[in-house]
Parts: structure tokens; sequence; C-alpha cells
């Protein structure tokens, strides 16, 4: 059993999700922003979706303006600060009571709201993603999602929102027929999945903020109203013992740097097609 003298981890067994506030300080923050912007400006560059290896930039070209990044994986392969981050020994104490010392990562990546662009993300499992399944064991045990909040993080800026004790339902018939990014989050899926809509609730974070969700639980987001874009910076991490893939993070609670060539995480194509280009 989880060791339970951290605050977050009753909240987390309890309703699938917990916050540690001010994990990183406001300095750390500036600092790492300034690194999500430059990830940012890479992106409106390309211009256009592109891939290298594991890095993927995930880019909605525009005609009558600039184009709109929604979303990058594994940039932390060429920028240093937002590598740091996701090896920080912060992250592997919050961790270890939940899902123990030696940890492989498998999300590393950001998200992007801009302020009336289209960015919801549809009721869904992060859970119906990790595949192949056969290369996951006890996933909801195993595994957690950790959100650091750049921005404010509220309805405003069109922040996530939750099913608390979702994750207790395991695998639930959510629609998995649509794209989850760039659907707007409809609360008839919730009634038809046997959830009530009169539970969710909003996820409140500050800049520094940590958010640590479960996989199973069921979770949305709508659109950015806010005068801002919201910035929010996604580790997932898994315990070694209960995955084939993944990038190592941390072994006995220390970090692991990358090797010599990428690991096999959610890109079929990276030995036979890892080099740059365009998608």
């Amino acid at each position: 059993m989880p060791d339970r003298s951290s605050a977050w981890v009753e909240d987390y067994l309890r309703d699938g999700y917990a916050i540690v506030r001010g994990l990183f300080s406001p300095d750390e923050i500036a600092a790492i922003g300034a690194a999500v912007d430059q990830v940012h400006a890479e992106g409106v560059a390309h211009g256009r979706s592109f891939r290298h290896g594991n890095l993927f930039y995930n880019v909605e070209p525009s005609d009558d303006g600039p184009p709109q990044v929604r979303m990058v994986q594994w940039m932390s392969w060429h920028q240093p600060v937002l590598n740091a981050v996701r090896l920080d020994r912060r992250l592997a104490r919050v961790l270890e009571p939940l899902i123990g010392r030696d940890l492989k990562q498998i999300i590393n990546q950001l998200h992007w709201k801009t302020p009336g662009s289209k960015g919801d993300f549809a009721w869904h499992q992060d859970s119906r993603f990790r595949l192949p399944e056969v290369a996951y064991r006890n996933l909801g045990t195993s595994y957690v999602q950790t959100g650091l909040a750049i921005d404010p993080h509220n309805p405003g800026s069109g922040g996530m929102r939750f099913v608390p004790g979702s994750h207790r339902r395991g695998s639930l018939p959510l629609d998995t027929t649509t794209e989850v990014l760039g659907t707007a989050m409809d609360d008839a899926a919730l009634v038809e999945a046997g959830l009530s809509p009169e539970k969710v609730v909003d996820l409140v974070l500050e800049p520094g903020d940590l958010a640590l969700w479960n996989p199973y639980l069921v979770h949305a987001s709508g659109l950015n109203s806010s005068g801002h874009r919201r910035r929010l910076y996604i580790n997932g991490y898994i315990r070694a013992g209960d995955c084939d893939r993944g990038e190592w993070a941390f072994r006995d609670g220390e970090p692991v740097p990358f090797g010599a060539e990428p690991a096999l995480v959610h890109y079929e194509a990276l030995h036979e097609r890892g080099e740059p280009h365009y998608v």
C-alpha cells in the first residue's frame, strides 16, 4: 500500500487526483515559461506538424494568421530547462508514495490554449492512449500523470475539469471514435457512461502548482476565454517494472539522463522513420 503520510496521497487515492501547491518557485516558473515560449516559437516557425524521432510538434496551419501550436511532445530532447524539470527530484519525491522510486516516462508534453482558439478536449480517460495494452501492467496503480501550471489554470483559461472518483470505475464506455483534442466536451457523454455531470469539479492551479491524476480519471477541458495563453507542462510516469516502453526517468529516486538513442514510447515507426520530416 502507498505511504499515506504525504498530504496529497489521501486526495489522490480517494478522488483520482491531487494538487501539490507551490512545488516550483515564481523565479523557476519564469525560466520554465521562457523555455516553453522558445518551443512554441519553434512550432510556429515549422508552420505545420513536424516530427523527428519522438519529438513531435502538433501544429495547425492557418490561412489568415499564424499557425496554432497545439501540443509538442518530447521537446526535452533538445530543451535543457524543460529536460531538467522532468528529472527534478521533487517530482520523484511526490511520486514515490504512489508508484515507487524506479520510474519510466511515457509522456513529456506541452499544451497551449490561445484565447478564443479551438483547444477543447472531450471527456476522456488517459488510459485510452496507453497502447499497446500488453506493454502496460497494473495501469491504475502504476501510472501517474502530472501537470505543472505555467499560467493561472482555471475555468476562465480553459482549465481541466475532473469527475472525482471516476478512476475507481476502470475503463469506461466513453466515445473513442473521435479525436479528443479539438472536440468540445459534451456532458451527455458522462451520462452515457453512468457518471453525473453534477459531480464535475474544476481544476484550479496557480503557476508553480503541480496536479497529479490517475489514468482512469475522467476529465476534459474547454475554451480559453481569458486574455492570456494557458500553458501546461505534462509529464507522465510509470513504475518501471510494469511497463515495457518509455524513457527511464528515475532509478532508486535518482534522475536518469537520456541515452544515445530515443526509446520506443508511442511512435510506432520510430526505428523505420525516425528522421526529421513533416506530417
